[in-house]
């Protein structure tokens, strides 16, 4: 399966291929179908694979139709894939510019550098804001071990989206941030239930404009993500639409420390539009 199909492997949002966030890349993915590339996806066994599954859109060569899988089912849009798949195409086509038509609709990504020093910052889609369902946030923070009092006070609890639904967790106290666990079976399950294709993005201010992030996301082998592009961007939408910082603003956000492998995420937050997030990707080889 995967011999036929050549799998490309990059790791986002780091410089060195030890870090950050293993991304599969397939940049021919014409002649796949749904289950066949759930299959590779599977297989690659990263928290998601990204597939070109349609190349110049309306005759734009630097347009393409992506999609993208997980171990155990399709994601509407994926932040980190998506960084890896830009810097892949920039080493086959030269950097500058692309627009991917994904599931959420089209996301434009510039790419500057060259040779393995490529940066990719990406626009997501308009973001949203919601609050929790009465009775989730409670069963969520259970699952967790916490309560509300471990929660800053300063940032609300809420599901923000800008490509994917991810609950925001902002806790006061670091100590509590990095020493809490779960069980990944019952925490699947409440994030399916509530149709969370995202992570549930759990994060504890450092300084000034810097945040540390613990992204939760059990599917098959993985329970935490190392770098995740889609809540980095819905964690810009939410200091956004709550008027937590002042416009514009730059955020960056550490995550993967937890996991072993550190990744650094950089958030640009405009006062209109969709958020940009940028970052480093290196093929693993």
């Amino acid at each position: 399966m995967e011999q036929a199909t050549e799998v490309l492997r990059y790791a986002a949002f780091s410089t060195t291929p030890g870090g950050g966030n293993p991304a599969g890349v397939v940049l021919d993915a014409t002649r796949l179908d749904d289950a066949l590339m759930q299959a590779i996806a599977a297989d690659v066994g990263y928290a998601e694979t990204v597939f070109v599954t349609g190349v110049a859109v309306e005759g734009n060569p630097r347009r393409h139709r992506v999609r993208f899988f997980s171990p155990i089912a399709e994601v509407p849009f994926c932040g980190h894939a998506t960084i890896a798949l830009a810097v892949a195409l920039s080493g086959r086509d030269g950097t500058g510019s692309f627009t991917f038509d994904t599931a959420v609709g089209p996301v434009v990504i510039e790419t500057a550098g060259q040779g393995t020093a490529v940066t990719a910052r990406f626009t997501s889609v308009e973001p949203q804001l919601a609050g929790f369902p009465d009775g989730i946030l409670e069963r969520l923070l259970g699952l967790l071990g916490v309560v509300r009092d471990d929660l800053d006070p300063g940032y609300p609890p809420m599901v923000a989206f800008a490509g994917n639904w991810h609950p925001i967790l902002v806790f006061a106290d670091r100590t509590t941030f990095d020493s809490f666990v779960f069980d990944p079976a019952p925490l699947r399950a409440l994030m399916d239930d509530q149709h969370w294709a995202g992570t549930v993005t759990t994060l504890c201010a450092t300084g000034p404009g810097e945040f540390d992030s613990r992204n939760l996301f059990p599917v098959g082998t993985i329970t935490e993500d190392p770098a995740t592009g889609s809540a980095a961007a819905s964690f810009g939408g939410y200091l956004r639409l709550l008027s937590l910082v002042e416009l514009p603003a730059r955020v960056v956000v550490h995550q993967g420390s937890h996991v072993g492998r550190p990744s650094v995420l950089t958030v640009e937050v405009p006062l209109l539009g969709g958020i940009i997030v940028s970052g480093d990707a290196v093929e693993i080889s």
